[in-house]
């Protein structure tokens, strides 16, 4: 098989189905448009991204029954490369609604099926003997899977791990160590006990992650405030570029995807949370689940670039 510089692994996939509709009812029949669909879950999302700004990944994920088999139909449909582990439990959907008459986007995400000790087992072979530089590991985790299955992860791959996670499965990795990790500002405080944080008290809180060996890089997503990369010796604040929002579906996966893209290809830490700031502002600009498209990204990126 080729080599890839990055992989991605979603162990928790989901169909994306998205639609429209005017004005929700209680007790009475919604008639909504025809729904689009499209490949979801964390890491496939991050390999769309990748894949959008011209470069290329491997996207390993987990798929079962008929649903399984429409998320690989979609997935080569946009042109990724992929490796699925099959597993028995159907793949998962998750439904995206907006009330046109409102402008409300609402989100329904659905629990992803059981993972048998067997196919977790196959999932973890499946990135033993990767040869790749980085391995992107996001999203949720499934029923069957401990806390600590990211964390058997690290402990399994030579390449320079980046996990997009939160909860128990974040806390427990980082006892391992990673290359990089994109907590919210609320998931950096609870990581290191603390209630809440303000913005003068972010740089000092990832640093503390960082000198006890959780990760070599912290970004930290502030919402519409913008983010901030954090590594022993730089602090990086980016603040969000003003756009219209129409869906924030997918913009925490078109940030990861635009900073791992940047990263392979060598760009400066300065350049890197730029690409992820403006990957991630483009995807709030179209509706559903659509990720971003490239001349917005590459326009909010030289718009950053100025600041």
């Amino acid at each position: 098989m080729k080599s890839f510089d990055i992989v991605t692994l979603t162990v928790n996939p989901a169909i994306d189905k998205s639609t429209h509709l005017k004005g929700l009812v209680p007790e009475q029949k919604i008639r909504c448009e025809a729904p689009r669909y499209d490949a979801g879950g964390g890491g496939i999302n991050v390999s769309k991204a990748i894949s959008r700004l011209g470069g290329s990944s491997l996207a390993l994920f987990t798929a079962g029954g008929f649903t399984g088999k429409l998320l690989e139909e979609l997935i080569n449909k946009e042109g990724i490369s992929s490796k699925t582990i099959e597993v028995e439990a159907w793949t998962r959907e998750n439904f995206i609604a907006v009330d046109d008459n409102t402008n409300s986007q609402y989100r329904f995400g659905f629990p992803g099926g059981k993972i048998s000790s067997e196919e977790a087992q196959k999932i973890l072979n499946s990135i033993s003997n990767l040869d790749t530089q980085f391995l992107v590991v996001s999203g949720s985790l499934n029923e069957g899977l401990s806390n600590d299955f990211y964390q058997e992860i690290a402990k399994n791959t030579k390449a320079k791990l980046i996990i997009d996670t939160s909860g128990e499965a974040l806390k427990k990795v980082l006892k391992t160590g990673v290359f990089l990790i994109k907590p919210n500002v609320g998931e950096l405080a609870r990581l290191i006990g603390k209630e809440r944080l303000e913005l003068n008290e972010i740089n000092d809180a990832a640093k503390q992650i960082i000198a006890d060996g959780g990760a070599e890089i912290v970004v930290v997503s502030l919402g519409p405030q913008g983010a901030a990369l954090v590594t022993k010796d730089v602090y990086e604040y980016v603040p969000a570029p003003n756009v219209v929002k129409k869906s924030t579906v997918g913009a925490g996966d078109s940030m990861v995807g635009g900073m791992v893209w940047a990263l392979s290809q060598n760009k400066s830490l300065k350049e890197v949370i730029r690409w992820g700031v403006a990957c991630g502002s483009a995807a709030t600009m179209n509706e559903g689940t659509q990720l971003f498209k490239l001349e917005d990204a590459k326009r909010l990126f030289e718009w950053l670039q100025k600041k």
